[in-house]
């Protein structure tokens, strides 16, 4: 066949896919929209239009604050999972065979776990009877159990513990394809391994790290289970507040507008992110 005919083609060739895409992710997109711009309140809502819900959720200082909290949340478990996961990207890409296939299974398997299972876990470590307490008052450092849980360290440590496999997988998968080669030639020239980590291996790297953080921030934006649990009602997050909105105060309208903020917030982390990474490959 033709190539020139081929190549006039294949857009229909994605017209099942985008179809199928359109109706899951698209209709049910579109109608939280129209739940969001409803006037009244409750799981049943009426006719007409108003963003009246948009205007309580900036209006109240409570709900910006929780809103910025969130977004400050994804980026710290971004960065933090960037910083500790390179490494271990690293030395998962570069190790031997059978060092990575253990070592990727480790990495995996908390992935393997329900996140409830996960996050009662880390309740059970952080208790006032758990294993961090016991461990320092075996040590002598406190005289008794401190309080570990319904803190912001905690939820931050639970969080970046839950989706550190998704950035090192995502960094390991570009690093893995970095030929060893460049860094011996950097090395004969004299290059020491910070600087070529800074000038060889880093820039390549880049999108496997920007891909990573984005993902790893909209899991932490979206997540509801591990700050409802660990956090409690002292650190609040959108999601949580997004469920609590569902199931307890029954105000959908006003929850499909938080959902929308929340949508809107990762699209445009992500738009941000193609731009970065586009504009880090031309460099």
């Amino acid at each position: 066949m033709d190539d020139t005919r081929l190549d006039g083609r294949r857009p229909f060739l994605l017209l099942p896919a985008l179809a199928v895409v359109l109706v899951v992710l698209g209709l049910p997109v579109a109608m939280l929209l129209r739940m969001s711009l409803v006037p009244t309140e409750g799981p049943i809502y009426s006719g007409g239009w108003s963003a009246r819900h948009y205007e309580m959720f900036f209006g109240d200082p409570f709900f910006s604050g929780v809103l910025l909290e969130t977004v400050a949340y994804g980026l710290a478990v971004a960065i933090g999972t960037a910083i500790v996961g390179f490494p271990l990207a690293y030395s998962l890409a570069r190790g031997s065979e059978r060092t990575r296939r253990l070592r990727f299974v480790i990495l995996i398997l908390p992935l393997s776990l329900s996140l409830v299972v996960n996050v009662f876990g880390w309740m059970v470590i952080l208790g006032r009877a758990g294993f961090v307490n016991s461990i320092l008052l075996w040590l002598g450092l406190i005289d008794r159990p401190i309080q570990l849980l319904f803190d912001r360290p905690a939820v931050l440590v639970v969080l970046a513990h839950s989706f550190l496999p998704f950035q090192v997988l995502s960094i390991m998968s570009v690093v893995v394809q970095i030929d060893p080669v460049l860094e011996q030639a950097a090395a004969s020239l004299r290059a020491s391994r910070f600087t070529t980590f800074r000038r060889v291996i880093l820039p390549l790297a880049w999108p496997g790290i920007l891909a990573g953080s984005t993902i790893v921030f909209m899991l932490t934006i979206s997540a509801f289970v591990t700050p409802r649990f660990i956090g409690g009602t002292r650190v609040p997050m959108l999601g949580s507040l997004i469920l609590e909105q569902v199931l307890s105060v029954l105000n959908w309208p006003f929850a499909a507008a938080m959902s929308m903020l929340l949508l809107t917030i990762a699209l445009v982390v992500a738009a941000l992110a193609g731009r970065l990474g586009r504009r880090g490959a031309r460099r």
